[in-house]
């Protein structure tokens, strides 16, 4: 129950309190300053630690309540990338829609400074009884993705003209993203990747098959990516990839069990952990799962879309199910997702969003005990 990934995990958002969301959109509308916005996310991230101990997590973090995109802020601070608007996004969640913007490769990729350290530092400062600071970051695949996949109308610049090029260079930032969160203190770092629940969409691949993307292609490509992002990671620090079908009010963007991409990736790809979306027939059986080595298996077994609580007896047979593949000992449990993958969260309130928490940790403790 102590070691990483805990037995009950987190994925890492948690819902926006009306305070947080308020001042943003003051920030937004020029009425109050940064440094006024800062002070107050500091107080509801602090109180939001607090709750996070409360309720007996061994893993906490700031919710990404700076955050207003889980991927966008994070990218559009690399050296080379640039944030710009869209007018639509770049995927169909079914139903509601983000607000419309993208990313565009300008110059060389680099890591070079990033508010996000900061952002860690400060969630590492608070922490009390010995638990520990989660950080979550995209993963390196998400750029290349929106930048280059996505976008119909993608124009390499001179130095990208090799897509190799921009792989290997793409690479080396995350190198030095990874060496940068280690030296502050992080020994627990999230990627979060939508990438692969695409490559496991049926109707994602064939789309891309009718734009001339080799997909199969694609997955080896980004195996290699991650691989080389992560290669020279110190022994003493877990890197960890979460793979999602989309989350955004509640909603979702692709749909496809793991088979098509799990031989490659369980199979080659060098994370310690994969925590799994498993909260839905969408996600398909278990049986991918048989290509697991000995990485860790997080369960995301209960939704952090819908407020309606699991019943536990059925949680604990899909666990025993999934141990017909990996071993009981490599698995742990977590929501499918975080509650808030963008500032406008799910559709559940705050308190359930807690019972969701507190299930997880229940069954959790009464699978693998105390």
């Amino acid at each position: 129950m102590n070691k990483i990934p805990y037995r009950y995990d987190i994925v890492g958002s948690f819902l926006r309190s009306e305070r947080l969301k308020h001042a943003r959109e003051n920030f937004n509308n020029n009425l109050i300053s940064k440094n006024e916005l800062k002070k107050i996310e500091n107080e509801e991230i602090l109180k939001l630690v607090k709750k996070e101990e409360a309720a007996g997590l061994k893993a906490v973090s700031d919710g990404e309540f700076r955050r207003s995109y889980w991927h966008l802020d994070f990218l559009a601070g690399l050296t080379g990338v640039k944030k710009i608007e869209a007018e639509k996004w770049s995927v169909d969640f079914k139903g509601v829609q983000p607000k419309a913007a993208t990313l565009k490769i300008i110059d060389k990729i680099d890591f070079e400074d990033h508010e996000f350290l900061e952002h860690f530092e400060y969630l590492n400062s608070i922490i009390e009884n010995g638990v520990t600071a989660k950080m979550t970051i995209p993963a390196p695949t998400m750029l290349h993705l929106i930048a280059c996949v996505r976008t119909k109308e993608y124009q390499p610049i001179a130095r990208y003209q090799d897509d190799e090029q921009l792989i290997v260079d793409l690479a080396m930032a995350y190198q030095k993203i990874i060496q940068a969160f280690y030296d502050r203190g992080c020994r627990y770092l999230q990627l979060d990747d939508t990438s692969w629940g695409e490559f496991c969409s049926k109707e994602k691949r064939e789309e891309y098959a009718n734009c001339g993307i080799d997909v199969g292609a694609l997955v080896k490509k980004y195996v290699y990516l991650i691989n080389l992002s992560i290669v020279n990671k110190p022994d003493d620090m877990n890197i960890t990839i979460h793979i999602c079908r989309g989350n955004f009010r509640s909603t979702w963007f692709s749909s496809g069990g793991y088979e098509p991409v799990a031989k490659e990736l369980f199979g080659s790809c060098k994370v310690d952990e994969f925590f799994l979306e498993y909260d839905s027939d969408r996600s398909g059986d278990f049986t991918p799962l048989r290509f697991i080595k000995d990485q860790v298996v997080v369960l995301g077994l209960i939704t952090s879309k819908f407020s309606e609580l699991e019943d536990k007896e059925m949680i604990k047979a899909r666990i025993n199910e999934a141990s017909q593949f990996v071993a009981l000992d490599q698995l742990c449990l977590s929501t499918q997702c975080g509650f808030a993958s963008t500032e406008e969260g799910n559709n559940l309130t705050e308190d359930q969003q807690w019972a969701k928490i507190a299930l997880v940790k229940e069954i959790a403790e009464e699978v693998w005990g105390k």
